[in-house]
Parts: C-alpha cells; structure tokens; sequence
C-alpha cells in the first residue's frame, strides 16, 4: 500500500515545521505538498530543511488547489478564513480535511460543516488524546454535579495567541453543557468587568489569560458549597497536537464524508 500524501498548510509556522517533521517520520505517511500565502518569504524553500528535517524534495507553493488534487489529507492549523477556503477544496477533491484551526465564527463553521458533506473533515479545538479523554470527564462530572456547583474553565496561552476563551476551553464548556442539558450559548459567561452582580446560577464562565511562551494549560473547576473538584490539563510540547492530527489523518483515510471529531478518531 502506497504512503498517505499529506499537504500541510502553514508549513513555515511553527506548527506547520512540526507537523512536516512528523510527518517525515511517521511509516505510512509523506509530505506531498507545502502551503504558504502568495509573498510568503519561504515560498520557493524546501519544506523538509525548513522544519530542519531533512530534504523533502516538496517545495512550499501558494497554489492550494493544486497540491490538494495530488494528496489524499491536508493538515490545516492556519486561520478560520483560510480553513474555508481548504475545506471548499478538499470538498472539490475529496480529500480529508484535518481542521486544528480555531477562533472560527458560527457562518464558518456552518461553511466547514457543509464542505463535510463532501469532504471527510476532522475538526476539533485540540487533537491532544489527554485533553479528549478530560473533555470526556468532564461532560460526565457535569451529569453528575447538579448547578450546586458553578463550573469555571481558566485558560492560559502565549501572548501571540489571537483568539478567546481558546478552542479548547469552549470544547470543555460544550462538554459541561452537554452533561448539564443545555445549550452553551444561552448559559456561557466571557467577560466579568465592573459591577457585574452575583454570578447567575447554572452559568458556564470562562477566563483567558495570555504571557510569555505558555503552550496551553486549561483548567475546569467545579466549584459546590464547601468543595472544589479542579480538573487540569498541560501541554508541555506543540508536538502532542501534531501528532494526534496524524492519528486523525491516518483514521478518516477511507471514512465516508462527514463532520467529525476527534472523540470520533478516538472512540470517546
């Protein structure tokens, strides 16, 4: 069986030089194709040395359309604009769509979703299996906690991080509505400044704190009369997102078209 042909988009930024390396190193799977913007300063450069893993013999081009009709799955953490447009064409090739990308408004993510029925996409805020399994825990915590306890979901990134709460704190907060029967858009609290009044009762609140290097560190906090049950999760390597987008590129290879996630690849 020949290797899976990956386009990564991205592939100059630090998760796209990761996800080369990776890729470069994983059996079953090569990079096929290398995507910056038109002007990039690193169009023209082998993607391999870029990612300083070796010669890839795949330089990196602004033509999407292209590198995708000769790939199987194109590996996406780039900007919610951009992950529309790669999901139109991996629609339009049949490709797989592994979709990190956060920060997306509902009309894109409607946009994505109707590319899905066309197109095998994996989209999710985090593809780390350790921030899966929590999510998981956490939709059952919030079945079994009545509104007694207030849930909370803290996050902190870098300081070059461009959108909040982040992907993966509204996939906790989802997973808690979930547990609770509730919608979180009805029941989602981002912002406290000022004279607020007393938290309301059954609300999902969100904090977002940005400095320095931090990769991503999220915690949940179940907050009932006389206890706290905190549940934590820290990445400490941009490499663990990375490699669960593999596993997902590697699990929708041959699925049917659909919106999936990566509780999906998982079997959460």
């Amino acid at each position: 069986m020949s290797d899976m042909r990956v386009v990564i988009a991205g592939a100059a930024g630090h998760m796209g030089r990761v996800l080369v390396r990776l890729v470069q190193e994983t059996p079953g799977m090569k990079v096929s194709g290398a995507i910056e913007p038109p002007g990039h300063v690193a169009l023209g450069e082998d993607a391999g040395l870029l990612a300083g893993a070796g010669r890839a013999l795949v330089q990196v081009t602004s033509d999407m359309d292209a590198a995708l009709s000769q790939a199987d799955a194109v590996i996406d953490f780039t900007i919610p604009r951009v992950s529309v447009e790669i999901a139109g064409l991996a629609a339009k090739h049949r490709k797989v769509h592994i979709c990190g990308t956060t920060g997306c408004s509902d009309a894109e993510n409607d946009a994505i979703a109707s590319s899905a029925r066309i197109a095998t996409i994996v989209k999710s805020g985090n593809f780390s299996l350790g921030v899966n399994l929590l999510a998981a825990l956490v939709k059952r915590a919030a079945e079994a906690l009545d509104e007694d306890f207030d849930i909370e979901i803290v996050e902190m990134h870098h300081n070059r991080k461009v959108d909040a709460p982040s992907g993966t704190a509204l996939m906790f907060g989802e997973a808690a509505a979930k547990g609770r029967k509730i919608a979180l858009a009805d029941h989602r609290d981002s912002g406290r400044d000022g004279q607020t009044g007393a938290r309301k009762r059954g609300d999902i609140g969100f904090a977002a704190l940005r400095g320095g290097t931090v990769i991503g560190e999220h915690s949940v906090i179940f907050a009932g009369p006389t206890e706290r049950v905190v549940m934590t999760h820290i990445a400490e390597d941009r490499a663990l997102f990375a490699r669960g987008a593999l596993k997902a590129a590697l699990w929708a290879h041959g699925k049917p078209a659909g919106l999936y996630s990566m509780a999906d690849v998982l079997g959460f």
